[in-house]
């Protein structure tokens, strides 16, 4: 198979969460399609990848294996916060996304990279705890729990980055949620991704800050997934 490294960049600015998916869903199908006809036809043509940066108005999101009770709001609750819910396609519990929040969506094929989930997740989890160690601050993970953590092993545990994916022969769809300047409040509405002991953070409440530039932190993130998957970016 003839391999692509080049990744198609695209931040969609603010976005509502179903026009994002709508939008995933169809890289996603083109990508997929290509693969079905490049087998059909024994045809070589290089598959694209695709990385998409979009921040969304409130919304609460539900994997196929979450349980709905960790949304501790109901309609009109979430209406009064502004605030919309969709249960979804990937893994995963319940997650927030909203204004302040830098949501990634790579929509790549790893026949380019590595045919390997697991050593996928934990590049994107790399690329997060690069991430924050330029800001001082230590990254981890947390044993059997998708996502980036600070304090790990302590009683001061909290989640700055939550991870949910979807992948179909090779390709992946959705991906992460990094907190920026995220408002925290959000998340008393829901159990995190079904885990109740431990808490949520953002970066601009561990920096002490009113808040972070955005895209000082996006620029971060694309720097170290392009050296995480050996990819040049392309935008």
């Amino acid at each position: 198979m003839k391999k692509n490294k080049k990744i198609n960049f695209q931040d969609l600015g603010h976005l509502d969460y179903k026009e994002a998916w709508d939008f995933q869903e169809e890289l996603f199908k083109q990508t997929i399609d290509l693969k079905i006809k490049n087998r059909k036809e024994g045809a070589d043509v290089a598959t694209p990848n695709h990385f998409l940066f979009v921040e969304h108005p409130h919304v609460y999101t539900l994997g196929k294996s979450g349980d709905v009770t960790n949304l501790l709001a109901n309609e009109e609750e979430l209406t009064a916060k502004g605030a919309t819910f969709y249960k979804i396609n990937r893994g995963g519990d319940i997650t927030y996304h909203g204004p302040g929040q830098i949501v990634g969506y790579p929509i790549l094929d790893l026949d380019n990279f590595f045919t390997d989930i697991h050593k996928y997740l934990r590049f994107l989890e790399e690329m997060v705890i690069l991430t924050l160690a330029e800001y001082g601050l230590k990254g981890e993970r947390s044993d059997g729990e998708t996502g980036v953590w600070l304090d790990v092993g302590t009683p001061f545990v909290r989640k700055i980055c939550a991870f949910g994916v979807r992948a179909s022969r090779w390709v992946t769809m959705h991906g992460f949620a990094l907190n920026v300047n995220t408002d925290l409040g959000y998340f008393d509405m829901m159990i995190p991704c079904g885990i109740k002991d431990k808490a949520v953070t953002s970066l601009h409440v561990e920096l002490g800050k009113k808040e972070i530039p955005m895209n000082e932190v996006k620029e971060k993130l694309l720097k170290h997934f392009s050296i995480l998957f050996a990819a040049e970016i392309m935008k």
